[in-house]
């Protein structure tokens, strides 16, 4: 029997807020343990929660990213469980009244070609809600500390509609999720410091069935690859024990991302288990329109979006635009630069950015705010380049003395004698008649319709010129003489 796999994703993601949620106190990473407490995150009789205005402003933001309706009234519920990472006994959450619904995630299928855009597909979201994130257990040898500092802070659960079907579709949709919230700057989504975090539910039935089988979750997926690993893992368990004759049970598993497999945590939880009811110390949120549009004005150009613009108004391939847009800050910088360089460069600005400058960025450890290369500097290269002042090959010395030193192009190049000496055409009609004369098979191949048999004349005149002679130019000329005799 043939079987298809269902999938959902609940993802959490921390929201960049200078404090907690319900609390002043600070939001943070890397800190002394237990220092980003006070009463109110410790739970200490008479502390009063406060909601943080600036987290309300990220989830809605979040929700017009992903073409969410906003909810005009949302409210706060209490999620009751006893667990040593939160001091409360309870999470304070939304429940039936979330503050996000529907919208989708854009997300480009997997496909085998990869210098044409795939295709595209939206995933439907269920919800978006809000919360106040629990604390971390630090397990050791024979005990486990914890550490509160985590506790509290703003933490927005993304909820999927069961509509991926493979692991490569639950990928490509984390991928682009997390771009979206860090475009939209709600979220830096570092996954190992827990700013991001996944579940993946995973059920199978029969192909043309209709009806969901039998859900576990996978927790413990600390990266997207382990995300999609994991669930590959599960897909092909769920399939032999049911080949074997088994019964799936509803549970939740851990993975383990560096040995390959999982085991069994406890039985799935159900929505009743935690006993929600609305929290009386925090009043309903009401959303009105203003609220909405000022946050709608800050709305960035999401990566799929930029990456059709950047095809269709700098006609740019998509092995450029497929590195450029999942950065804002390098698609920004390429954008400058091709406003500088001109009409018509755009795609030689693309090809030094992701070719040379990420590779030299690489090399040195450095990210494009400290790089010394700046668009300037690429648009003036691409001018170089373009006007035949400085040939290729002399330009690849000019950016690594660029991105050395910080020199401007131009400079760079008359300070090392690299710019082309002006070309004598009689001369170089004499060198191009010489290169014919000295290899005549190759001239031959060429009249008989080998096109990649002119390079082979090519490099004695480049070398009769001592590499200063317009490649353009010994280009055109080769083919005029081959051409009449």
């Amino acid at each position: 029997m043939n079987y298809e796999a269902v999938i959902g994703l609940e993802v959490h993601v921390q929201i960049k807020t200078q404090s907690k949620m319900f609390t002043r106190v600070a939001a943070g990473y890397g800190h002394e343990p237990n220092t980003l407490t006070d009463p109110v995150v410790l739970a200490l009789p008479g502390a009063l929660p406060v909601m943080n205005h600036a987290a309300l402003d990220a989830i809605i933001k979040a929700g017009l990213l992903l073409g969410c309706e906003i909810a005009p009234v949302c409210k706060w519920d209490r999620k009751n469980y006893f667990y040593p990472d939160s001091p409360k006994n309870y999470q304070i959450s939304q429940y039936d009244q979330p503050i996000c619904l529907g919208g989708s995630v854009e997300i480009e299928l997997p496909g085998a070609a990869r210098n044409l855009m795939g295709e595209h597909k939206n995933i439907p979201l269920t919800r978006i809600h809000l919360e106040e994130d629990v604390g971390k257990l630090n397990h050791e040898d024979h005990d486990s500390l914890v550490d509160y500092n985590r506790a509290g802070t703003p933490l927005m659960e993304i909820v999927s509609d069961p509509a991926m079907h493979t692991a490569d579709e639950a990928y490509a949709y984390l991928t682009s999720l997390r771009a979206t919230m860090i475009y939209g700057g709600i979220s830096d989504c570092d996954m190992e410091k827990g700013q991001l975090r996944c579940d993946a539910n995973i059920s199978i039935r029969p192909v043309g069935e209709t009806k969901l089988g039998t859900k576990v979750e996978l927790k413990n997926l600390n990266s997207i690859s382990f995300v999609r690993d994991g669930i590959a893992h599960e897909i092909k368990r769920q399939i032999g024990l049911m080949e074997r004759g088994g019964t799936i049970v509803q549970e939740t598993r851990d993975y383990d991302g560096q040995t390959g497999t999982s085991q069994s945590l406890r039985s799935k939880e159900m929505a009743h288990d935690y006993r929600y009811f609305p929290d009386p110390d925090l009043m309903p949120v009401r959303v009105d329109e203003p609220w909405k549009a000022r946050l709608r004005a800050e709305c960035p150009e999401l990566p799929f979006v930029k990456q059709r613009r950047f095809a269709e108004q700098y006609q740019l391939p998509y092995t450029l635009t497929s590195v450029l847009v999942w950065d804002r800050e390098l698609a920004d910088y390429f954008e400058e630069t091709a406003q500088l360089a001109g009409p018509g460069k755009a795609q030689a600005a693309g090809n030094w950015i992701v070719n040379d400058l990420l590779r030299e960025l690489t090399a040195a450890n450095l990210t494009l705010a400290t790089s010394r290369v700046r668009p300037a500097h690429i648009a003036g290269l691409v001018k170089l380049v373009e006007a035949g002042t400085i040939f290729t090959n002399a330009a690849k010395e000019v950016f690594i003395e660029m991105a050395a030193t910080g020199d401007q192009p131009d400079v760079i190049a008359e300070r090392k004698g690299l710019k082309a000496a002006p070309t004598d055409t009689n001369e170089l009609e004499q060198w191009c008649r010489d290169a014919i004369a000295g290899n005549a098979k190759s001239a031959a191949e060429f009249r008989a319709g080998k096109e990649g048999a002119i390079n082979a004349l090519k490099g004695p005149v480049m070398k009769a010129a001592k590499g200063k002679a317009n490649p353009k130019l010994v280009d055109e000329t080769l083919r005029r003489l081959l051409a009449e005799a």
